[in-house]
């Protein structure tokens, strides 16, 4: 008799589809800022301080989205995110006012993304895994990636063919009827909701649970240097890829020649090596240390950002995407890890959602002041210079961590290796 699939893959299945829809469409708003800024007059900063607001509120949600994943359920808290998103969407195509983008664009989509993100997916994977917690955890972090790779080249073609207010107008559409249903259907919260064990649970699993590490609060955290310096470090991150690169990298291609449709390429061609480079980036993390391998990845993409500046060609850019993409999410693994070898598995959840805040902070300041440096000097190579510069400094910041336990035994986080001596 053929042996049945376990349900937690079709719950994981359902959050890889989610997670590429909302974190495509959350990142596909380069697209639409020289349409919009075409036919509506705004500036290029106006435009910049909607995608500063939105990463912010993005970032800022982490720490409590999987609090609310744990007190109302998964499932809850992704369809509600769902529908944020797809409101936000929908009320983009009807924009008129810049209110009206800060409020669209700004929050709705903002706060949804915010909610449909792996913060929240953590406490559902974990409970529907005993076992290959750490490769459903990389095929989740991939989903995110692969969402620009989806959605970008398609959110791009839409407005092309038939303009920027219906393209909006057919992703929400999309997200409403096709992504949220799915989710509604497919999601569960727990494997008892089923009936059912986790995957790869034993009977001395089930019947109780080992005893959690310590937990570290953020106040207690706060007082060890290798948080801020992972704080800083994941603030310059986000400065230069999301904020700096998600935001400006189209608009920048255009005004050098490109089409938008291969500079949309350009963006999918950074998804489809983001993938590799966040898997291949555990791997290499679990063999040689996380410190020397992060310190490289910043080494990188600050090379990369001043390499930026003499593209000239679609073969340059393609280059320069594919070098990026490589250290686009490979900083990830390298930082969950030392937060929560440094810190415990009981803990690394939320520290890392305060972590990704500032990740978010940098995004945010590196969105709106591209926008700034772009109206003030006519273009956009103060910004990634600057941007390039930050990732030299963070290499010095990742060198300087501690992997020392804070007060306690470090505890393995759930997919992720106990450290060895």
């Amino acid at each position: 008799m053929p042996r049945r699939v376990h349900y937690a893959w079709v719950v994981l299945g359902a959050l890889v589809v989610i997670m590429i829809a909302a974190g495509g469409l959350r990142s596909a708003f380069g697209v639409f800022i020289k349409p919009i800024e075409a036919e509506l007059g705004w500036s290029r900063t106006a435009l910049s301080i909607a995608a500063a607001l939105s990463l912010l509120l993005y970032g800022a949600l982490a720490p409590f989205a999987g609090r609310a994943a744990d007190l109302w359920g998964a499932r809850t808290v992704f369809t509600a995110s769902l529908g944020l998103m797809a409101l936000g969407a929908l009320a983009s195509a009807y924009m008129t006012r810049l209110w009206h983008l800060y409020l669209a664009s700004g929050v709705l989509l903002a706060v949804g993304a915010g909610g449909a993100t792996l913060t929240s997916a953590v406490p559902l994977l974990t409970r529907w895994f005993d076992r290959r917690r750490g490769l459903v955890m990389g095929i989740a972090s991939a989903a995110m990636s692969a969402g620009q790779l989806v959605v970008i080249p398609l959110a791009t073609w839409l407005t092309l063919t038939i303009g920027w207010r219906q393209s909006y107008i057919w992703l929400g559409l999309g997200l409403a009827v096709l992504i949220l249903p799915l989710g509604a259907a497919l999601l569960r919260n727990d494997p008892r909701d089923r009936g059912l064990a986790p995957y790869g649970a034993t009977p001395a699993r089930t019947s109780g649970s080992a005893p959690a590490s310590a937990r570290v609060s953020l106040s207690e955290a706060m007082q060890v240097p290798a948080f801020w310096l992972l704080v800083s470090s994941y603030f310059i991150c986000g400065y230069t890829t999301g904020g700096l690169i998600g935001t400006h990298l189209i608009p920048h291609a255009v005004e050098h020649g490109f089409t938008e449709m291969v500079a949309a390429q350009a963006l999918g061609v950074m998804g489809a090596t983001s993938i590799f480079g966040s898997i291949a980036s555990g791997w290499i993390c679990d063999r040689f240390g996380r410190k020397g391998p992060l310190a490289w990845y910043y080494m990188l993409r600050g090379v990369s950002l001043l390499f930026l500046l003499s593209v000239s060609d679609v073969a340059s850019l393609d280059l320069f995407a594919f070098i990026l993409g490589l250290n686009w999410f490979s900083t990830v693994p390298p930082t969950t890890t030392l937060t929560a070898n440094i810190f415990g598995r009981a803990s690394v959840g939320e520290l890392s959602g305060w972590i990704f805040l500032s990740h978010q902070s940098g995004a945010a300041l590196a969105a709106g002041v591209g926008g700034w440096i772009h109206d003030a000097t006519g273009s956009y190579s103060w910004a990634f210079i600057s941007g390039a510069l930050l990732a030299f400094v963070a290499v010095g910041l990742t060198l300087a961590i501690r992997e020392e336990p804070a007060g306690q035994t470090p505890m393995p986080a759930a997919g992720v290796p106990a450290p060895t001596s």
